[in-house]
């Protein structure tokens, strides 16, 4: 099949959650389609990008956005009833070009991730599946009970929008795919059960146990920009990790991940390191003897769990990161309440301190995401819907 598939970002390198899944989803349909690739540009460009794309694509398109038109785009975006995330990735210039593309490839069926491309697929004859990934408005939400003053306007604005755009392309694509049925139910469409639940996964030839020296006592990985992960970030260092150190002081926390924002940087010390890009993201879980996600905030489901569960690396997480990842409390994984820096703390001291229970829910882990957690068992799915 002749497939064209529209991004909202180029998925290289992998240091975004919606990167990851679409270039993986790309690498496995690649085996059955012909793939066109139309990727939307709003930062530089990574010198191999088109290089590691084209070994799955038999034509990528880069088009860039200019700052300029972001931002006279999101000032009409403001002024009329469509989200501000729509209009940041809308341009009637770049929606010229994706339609000459799609004359001239004839494509079969036409795959875009995330509400911000619905606007370039919702009116072609085409057979079309939209990914939302997950529900972009319950994050805003999330994010504006956490704000104040313009902050919190902008987000209930932004939240009010969202939830009826998402709700109302949903009738306009030939398919819908999200990747939990916890994100499932909050759009708030009422035929939503018609969106077809398509998982993450994870790269198991990639993500392995590796033999390395421990180094620190507790790793968080993710890109450091994103603001459920710098939430999260403060919050292990600023209040779980002290809480730690009152029976391990020198209990060591390593933050790794792309772009840290500057109150993620302010984090470092004696105690916590900041690394920032990390070009084998492998070598911080490795380093690490336990692996936290205390997400306060954020939908779908933590690429980073997956990760790290793969390289048995013993984890805890929030109730709410692992509500849609449904691993079993006290035996894949230790669960605490978002908020509940005590109970997180003690999971983790666990975890140091009991070796054979570390070991044991380390092995417990691996099995769970080897089972249940492979991106060619999730891409059948989506080619299924494709036919």
């Amino acid at each position: 099949m002749n497939l064209v598939v529209i991004l909202s970002r180029v998925p290289w390198p992998l240091d975004k959650g919606d990167k990851l899944r679409a270039y993986h989803q790309i690498r496995v349909l690649s085996q059955d389609h012909n793939i066109e690739l139309i990727a939307l540009n709003d930062a530089p460009l990574h010198p191999k990008a088109k290089q590691e794309l084209s070994k799955y694509c038999d034509k990528v398109h880069i088009i860039k956005l200019s700052k300029i038109g972001i931002f006279f785009n999101l000032i009409k975006a403001f002024f009329s009833s469509k989200p501000l995330q729509i209009g940041y990735f809308y341009s009637s210039s770049a929606h010229a070009k994706i339609k000459e593309i799609i004359a001239k490839a004839k494509p079969e069926h036409i795959y875009g991730q995330l509400v911000r491309v619905a606007e370039y697929m919702r009116n072609e004859s085409t057979a079309t599946t939209l990914d939302y990934q997950d529900a972009l408005s319950e994050g805003i939400r999330r994010r504006k009970e956490k704000s104040k003053g313009i902050k919190r306007f902008i987000f209930d604005m932004e939240y009010s929008r969202l939830a009826k755009y998402e709700s109302e392309v949903m009738d306009k694509f030939t398919n819908t795919t999200i990747i939990t049925e916890q994100d499932r139910v909050l759009i708030q469409n009422t035929d939503n059960q018609k969106i077809t639940v398509v998982p993450n996964g994870v790269d198991m030839g990639f993500f392995h146990p590796l033999e390395q020296e421990k180094t620190y006592d507790v790793v968080f990985t993710g890109n450091m920009n994103y603001p459920p992960n710098v939430m999260a970030a403060k919050f292990l260092a600023n209040d779980i990790l002290p809480i730690i150190q009152k029976q391990n002081p020198k209990a060591k926390l390593l933050i790794a991940g792309a772009s840290p924002h500057p109150s993620v940087r302010a984090l470092a010390s004696e105690w916590v390191t900041v690394s920032g890009w990390l070009d084998d993201i492998r070598t911080a879980y490795a380093s690490s003897k336990v692996f936290v996600a205390p997400m306060q905030i954020g939908t779908g489901l933590q690429n980073k769990l997956l990760e790290a569960m793969a390289m048995k690396i013993p984890s805890v997480t929030s109730d709410l990161a692992n509500s849609a990842l449904h691993a079993k409390e006290n035996v894949e994984i230790k669960v605490a309440q978002s908020q509940d820096k005590d109970a997180f703390a003690q999971h983790i001291l666990e975890l140091l301190n009991n070796e054979n229970v570390a070991q044991q829910q380390a092995n417990a882990a691996h099995k769970f995401v080897l089972e249940n957690y492979s991106w060619e068992s999730s891409v059948d799915i989506l080619n299924r819907l494709f036919v």
